[in-house]
């Protein structure tokens, strides 16, 4: 399936064509466990109501979440 998105950088009137994945990653404990949410990327997109965050792995294995 595929859909149109705003671009993350900001720009409304720039789309990005993307392929949509579904896919499960396990809850426990209210956890998740971030290899399993970076089992194929170093990065994320996370939309949070209209907003589109970053979630990005490092060289060092740390996290940045950015906006």
């Amino acid at each position: 399936m595929n859909a149109d998105h705003r671009d993350p950088s900001g720009d409304p009137d720039k789309q990005i064509r993307t392929t949509l994945i579904e896919r499960s990653v396990p809850l426990a404990d209210n956890r998740i466990n971030s290899r399993d949410l970076f089992s194929a990327t170093r990065e994320i997109l996370i939309l949070h109501g209209e907003e589109t965050y970053r979630l990005r792995l490092t060289a060092q294995n740390k996290l940045i979440l950015t906006k």
